[in-house]
């Protein structure tokens, strides 16, 4: 947040949001599966996720665009909170929330890019796992994450941008911040369809937005 400078209500409500929704410290995850508009809303309607984004991985290509992918595959990168979600948690979502069992094109390949020694060991493990599990072939890869490109602003929570009254009301309520936002992970993880409605509930109430956003929120979900 650093060098944006944000009328004081804007400044009190994302001091707000973080204090309420964000950790001390949170862990860094991304994975390859299929287009990354579902695996974002998927991961962002989840209590303990802090954050997600989309965009590119895992080729060689420099600074990849949606029309100039080049070698790189379509992933989403999730902030977690370590207390909340270990890594292997968050790879039986990946493995119950994509076709690891078909090799797919480059652009939408399953593969499980990870950070750190750690990150890799504990892949490869999942993955001979659910093939010995299920006696299938495990066709999505684990890799080492090399560099992340961003995907396209028109990307980041697509599923809310479906949402242009309650998009336009928190890009300009969040500035810079909204794709990153807490917030907008979980509005764009309920407008997909993910979480229960006692968690849309709860959040709604921390929310100081306008009642016209409200509304068409609850429309929606």
């Amino acid at each position: 947040m650093s060098g944006i400078a944000l009328p004081t209500s804007q400044t009190t409500t994302l001091a707000r949001d973080a204090q309420a929704l964000a950790p001390a410290e949170t862990e860094t995850a991304t994975f390859g599966m299929g287009c990354f508009w579902g695996p974002d809303a998927l991961f962002g309607a989840k209590e303990g996720i802090v954050r997600t984004r989309v965009g590119y991985a895992g080729g060689t290509t420099r600074d990849p665009s949606y029309y100039a992918l080049g070698d790189h595959t379509e992933v989403v990168q999730i902030e977690y909170d370590p207390e909340t979600w270990t890594y292997d948690e968050l790879l039986e979502i990946v493995w119950a929330n994509h076709d690891w069992t078909t090799s797919q094109k480059r652009q939408y390949r399953g593969v499980l890019l990870a950070h750190d020694d750690t990150q890799r060991e504990i892949a490869e493990r999942s993955r001979a796992g659910l093939a010995d599990r299920t006696g299938q072939s495990v066709d999505t890869a684990v890799e080492s994450l090399d560099q992340f490109y961003p995907a396209e602003d028109y990307h980041q929570k697509y599923e809310l941008r479906t949402l242009p009254v309650v998009a336009d009301e928190l890009e300009d309520l969040y500035g810079d911040a909204f794709p990153a936002s807490t917030v907008a992970a979980r509005l764009n993880g309920f407008a997909a369809g993910h979480g229960t409605e006692q968690q849309q509930r709860n959040l709604l109430a921390t929310l100081d937005l306008p009642p016209t956003v409200i509304d068409e929120v609850r429309r929606r979900l």
